[in-house]
């Protein structure tokens, strides 16, 4: 049974709600802005999905501080958890250099090399089915910002249809979402649950990686199917030519990637290293292309929001969860994540005591399954949402359009995690 809510609850689940529901407005801003260009500023900042969850906590805050103080307010805040926003925030910034984009370059390159497939053909399906199970290994975040950028540079910059790019976004954040359950360290709703639980890497491979690897190939060969003639016909636009990079080079940016992700619950160590990445960069600005910061701080914020506003729904997520089976509360999760991080979903899991192993699974595979539905479901969405973006007709990716794309990958997903288990 739910509790009766506090007025800070209340307020909280209000302001939650009223972000969810901006979330799929942004539209509405852009167009005010294109009414009134007085005030175009104001109505722009509004229309970037990326800034509605600060903007919201801002709002819970403030609200904190005026029905219970300035002290209330801030002990609140301090008790809050911000090491995921500022890990994603390091790991895009490092993971979207011109060094690691050009190792992963070449590893796809290898790749799609070795399938009986066109050129673009098998390019597109190496983006959409390798580079998610890596993820497994170099974190979600850092999948995300990779499979992105290849994506952006190489195909979306070449023309491709609009329901083309739909359907590619909506797999890739679906594929991203459960390529990552292969270990115990690389998906955010995993890495929740993992320690408490007990689940290592072999466990993980054992009940979740080949059933995820099984689902993200199907997945890209699906959409690669689907439009095969389109990508068939498409001139993918080449890498520019570009001076070699030195060993060396790659080496350190390799290595500091590897060390930001095995210190990733570390805030004090990766953010460490990611100064002494911008240092490098900011030395040798010959092996760099542009540093993705503005993206990253922007992923940051949505994250960091999200974390604020999403303390405040334990009142009503906890007892929903309780009161369900282990068939239910898979379902339930994979719902609930459209609405809510996913990685949130199943920490708050991880509170209630006593649960059978069967809904310990569901709960989790639930979560990771309805992970590409829209853009807040899981922690590296926000990333290739902002990078891919602007490739689209008003620069914005339509949240109902991101989730039909996402419902056929959603449903192979759940037909392996849950159907065929």
């Amino acid at each position: 049974m739910i509790a009766t809510p506090t007025l800070i609850q209340s307020i909280g689940a209000a302001l939650f709600a009223i972000a969810l529901v901006h979330t799929f407005s942004t539209k509405f801003f852009e167009r005010l802005a294109h009414r009134t260009p007085d005030h175009a500023g104001i109505w722009h900042l509004l229309g970037e999905v990326e800034i509605v969850f600060g903007v919201w906590a801002g709002a819970l805050i403030l609200a904190m501080m005026l029905v219970a103080g300035r002290d209330s307010a801030t002990t609140y805040l301090d008790s809050r958890d911000f090491t995921e926003p500022l890990f994603v925030f390091a790991i895009m910034v490092i993971a979207g250099s011109r060094p690691i984009l050009e190792l992963a370059s070449a590893s796809v390159r290898i790749t799609a090399g070795a399938l009986p497939l066109a050129g673009a053909q098998a390019m597109y399906f190496t983006v959409l089915a390798f580079v998610p199970l890596l993820g497994s290994f170099i974190t979600e975040p850092a999948a995300m910002t990779l499979a992105a950028l290849i994506l952006r540079d190489r195909f979306f910059a070449s023309g491709l249809s609009n329901r083309l790019m739909y359907a590619t976004v909506g797999t890739l954040f679906v594929n991203i979402s459960i390529g990552g359950t292969l270990t115990s360290f690389a998906a955010p709703p995993v890495l929740m649950v993992a320690s408490k639980w007990g689940w290592d890497t072999s466990f993980m491979m054992s009940t979740f990686g080949w059933r995820a690897g099984l689902a993200v190939v199907i997945n890209a060969a699906i959409v690669t199917w689907m439009y095969r003639r389109e990508l068939a016909a498409l001139e993918v636009k080449p890498e520019p030519a570009r001076v070699g990079l030195p060993k060396p080079v790659l080496l350190l940016h390799a290595g500091l990637m590897v060390a930001v992700v095995m210190f990733a619950h570390h805030p004090a160590l990766f953010l460490g290293l990611l100064l002494l990445f911008l240092g490098f960069a900011t030395a040798y600005p010959q092996y760099q292309d542009r540093i993705i910061l503005r993206e990253g701080l922007l992923v940051a914020f949505f994250l960091a929001g999200l974390v604020v506003l999403g303390g405040q729904q334990r009142w009503w997520l906890e007892p929903l969860l309780r009161g369900m089976d282990s068939d239910a509360v898979f379902y339930g999760a994979a719902a609930l994540t459209a609405v809510t991080d996913n990685a949130a979903l199943t920490y708050l899991g991880s509170l209630v005591e006593g649960l059978s192993d069967d809904f310990k699974y569901s709960l989790v595979a639930g979560a990771v399954a309805g992970g590409g539905l829209t853009v807040i479901a899981n922690a590296p969405n926000p990333a290739g949402f902002a990078i891919l973006r602007r490739s689209f007709h008003d620069e914005a990716i339509h949240p109902w359009g991101l989730f039909t794309a996402a419902l056929t990958p959603t449903l192979v997903a759940i037909l392996f995690l849950k159907v065929l288990r």
